[in-house]
């Protein structure tokens, strides 16, 4: 089958598609973009489709495991952020008392450490980081997926050796 050919079959799905995203999204512009991503991700790795499979199966895999990965993504990013209404007074006192300086002093440290990474681990770190998948990294690098867990396995170990005062620090204040 062409590229054109399955591009054909994947459009001729797309109604189908836009209902069952509906099921998973209850907003028409977030099924919209749910089914954009499903084509797009459908397309651009056309050629791992086995000729004689179900298509629409495969499309709707496809759709399932981006809104899944989505909807990850997403609760992972709002866990690192406390919205203003949910702060509690343990948290309200915990920055009240902690010095903005020192915050600084630990970010900049954090950032001189992640620049001292060579390249190769430094981008799928920073990608994991992000919350991509083993599996979405190593498609992005074009290297296998033990050398992407290697290289951020490396990664830590790295940091962990430049920002040992830190952990010392956490568990003497525990202690305290």
């Amino acid at each position: 089958m062409t590229k054109f050919e399955f591009n054909h079959l994947v459009n001729h799905h797309s109604v189908s598609l836009r209902s069952y995203a509906l099921n998973f999204t209850k907003d028409a512009e977030d099924a919209n973009d749910l089914v954009q991503d499903t084509m797009l991700k459908a397309i651009t790795y056309y050629n791992k489709f086995k000729e004689g499979t179900n298509l629409k199966g495969w499309l709707f895999t496809i759709m399932k495991n981006t809104f899944i990965n989505n909807y990850r993504r997403l609760v992972k990013t709002n866990t690192l952020i406390t919205q203003s209404e949910d702060i509690s007074s343990a948290n309200l006192s915990y920055s009240a008392t902690k010095n903005q300086a020192e915050s600084k002093f630990v970010l900049g440290d954090i950032d001189k450490a992640l620049s001292q990474l060579p390249e190769e681990y430094y981008v799928p770190f920073i990608r994991y980081f992000e919350g991509y998948k083993y599996h979405e990294i190593a498609d992005m690098l074009a290297i296998p997926i033990g050398t992407v867990k290697t290289r951020i396995h490396v990664a830590r170990g790295i940091l962990k050796k430049y920002l040992k005062t830190y952990s010392k620090e956490i568990a003497a204040s525990e202690v305290m």
